[in-house]
């Protein structure tokens, strides 16, 4: 039987109130962290009169991310392998009115539920000075075009920046949002020399599962010729670009970073009759050799480490608007794959693969030891014709070990009896003394861009100092007959790091006697 130690006198602690930010990085009386304060809300830690819990818990893992089927791709080397499916579609509109309908953008596998985490790039939206007066009151269209769609899939605004006509839209399910910590956005000018927003790039920041996560939205200078400019731009939008706290503070500081947009990189030597030709031949491989993009890879070394997806979809750019043909005008701009998304892994002890290496494992690559990035689709979306440009996207699987923590908790709590939690770490997870588990109302799903999780009620917390079992007094059970969450919140992490799904808590009278709430360690 294991032994249950008492803690100190005095350990009364007042959680942090929702709205004063995200949780702490140091849990209360950390000895780096915030003194405690008393307060009515506290709770006190105490020994357990009976150490056995009841025996009938029905296991109810934390909500995760989808569990990444066998693949091919997937390492062997994860025995708990779950994956964090990230869709992204980039596309230049061109000034137009959004339609009425783009849910054909986002495909099945974000209709299905099996992407977590879904993240638009506009570029070219109305930014016409009456529109930018609207947009800055309201919303902009393709915003809740965007939201309109995916709200009623259980996504979640939770980062969204803009930057004239560059736009940045991030979303999640809402089951997730308390793994989502730190998110910023940046914007940096790069038209007329810096002053004007036309052109440049937009960014969010933030941590997912603990693993920092980096999405640039770019629309790089046009035409052919622009070349050198292209790649100065892309260097200043990495240099200007900074962000505050936490060891990733530059966008290649981030364990991954996915770079998309209207980059505008051309196709050179071939004439417009030769593309044309091999384009509607279905000889593309012999364009890639000429893609100045893939060129760059091999001379620039701003674009060292970056990998993307062999371009297996015709030139994306340009189009008669209303149409599959290529540009018909007295301009005849030769097509180009302008739109496109690329990927970077954080440098490590290992060397990141090389875009050749990466293209014969698969399109995977890793991020240090278990967690790889895995692309799982790379195509565009010919169906769109109210623009010059074809929307692209890309399907990425993050493998990670989550939930580090796992609840096993009833359904129901009706008498303290029933409040009874065990827990499960995962094999790889450092814990800490000063992690703790809290009790919050269930939440809401309103639409939020920057502060995660601020609907959420923290009722109580505590430490559980590495002891197998530690206990709650009864007076700190909920009275509110709603549905709770409990969740692990780590100090080395600086995130919850595990989720319970929804408990109903029903009070009944025996709530009022003195009883005892356990939590149970594994």
């Amino acid at each position: 039987m294991p032994v249950c130690l008492p803690a100190p006198h005095n350990a009364n602690i007042r959680p942090p109130s929702p709205t004063e930010g995200p949780l702490p990085r140091h849990g209360p009386q950390s000895p780096n962290g915030p003194q405690p304060q008393l307060g009515p809300t506290s709770s006190l830690l105490r020994s357990n009169p009976n150490p056995n819990p009841p025996a009938s818990l029905t296991p109810r893992p934390s909500p995760g991310p989808q569990t990444q089927r066998t693949s091919p791709h997937q390492s062997t080397n994860q025995s708990q392998g779950h994956a964090m499916n990230v869709y992204i579609a980039t596309w230049n509109v061109g000034s137009a009115v959004p339609p009425d309908d783009i849910t054909a953008l986002f495909g099945p596998n974000v209709s299905d539920g099996s992407v977590d985490m879904c993240v638009i790039g506009l570029q070219e939206v109305n930014s016409m000075i009456n529109k930018r007066l609207k947009d800055a009151l309201f919303s902009d269209q393709w915003s809740e075009l965007c939201m309109d769609t995916l709200s009623p899939l259980g996504y979640v605004l939770v980062a969204s920046q803009r930057m004239q006509g560059v736009l940045l839209l991030v979303f999640s399910k809402s089951v997730h949002l308390p793994f989502l910590r730190g998110v910023q956005t940046q914007k940096t000018r790069t038209g007329l020399g810096g002053y004007w927003g036309n052109k440049g790039g937009v960014s969010a920041r933030m941590t997912v599962f603990g693993h920092p996560l980096c999405f640039l939205n770019c629309h790089l200078p046009a035409h052919m010729r622009n070349l050198e400019q292209r790649m100065e731009d892309f260097e200043s939008i990495l240099q200007q670009q900074q962000f505050e706290g936490g060891a990733a503070t530059g966008v290649l500081d981030h364990d991954v970073v996915f770079w998309f947009g209207d980059l505008n990189f051309r196709i050179e030597d071939y004439d417009i009759h030769v593309v044309k030709c091999t384009v509607d031949s279905n000889k593309l491989p012999l364009l890639w050799e000429r893609d100045q993009l893939n060129m760059a890879k091999n001379t620039e070394s701003i674009l060292d480490g970056f990998m993307e997806g062999a371009l297996k979809f015709p030139p994306t750019y340009k189009f008669d608007v209303g149409t599959n043909t290529y540009d018909t005008s007295a301009k005849k701009r030769k097509p180009a794959w302008t739109d496109r998304i690329l990927w970077r892994l954080r440098r490590t002890v290992s060397p990141v693969p090389t875009h050749n290496a990466a293209l014969q494992r698969g399109l995977t690559s890793w991020l240090g030891g278990a967690t790889k990035v895995t692309q799982q689709t790379y195509e565009s979306h010919m169906g769109f014709t109210i623009s010059d440009h074809k929307p692209v996207s890309a399907l990425f699987s993050l493998h990670v070990e989550i939930p580090l923590v796992e609840f096993q908790v009833n359904k129901e709590w009706s008498q303290v009896s029933d409040a009874s939690v065990r827990f499960s770490v995962s094999s790889g997870f450092q814990r800490s003394s000063w992690d703790w588990v809290a009790l919050y109302k269930e939440f809401i799903g309103d639409f939020i861009s920057l502060l995660i999780f601020t609907d959420i009620s923290l009722l109580f917390f505590f430490f559980f100092f590495f002891l197998p079992q530690v206990t709650f007094p009864e007076e700190d059970l909920p009275r509110e007959d709603c549905e709770y969450l409990l969740g692990y919140f780590s100090h080395n992490m600086n995130s919850i790091v595990g989720l319970s799904t929804p408990v109903q808590v029903t009070p009944a009278q025996s709530f009022v006697l003195s009883e005892w709430f356990t939590l149970v360690v594994h």
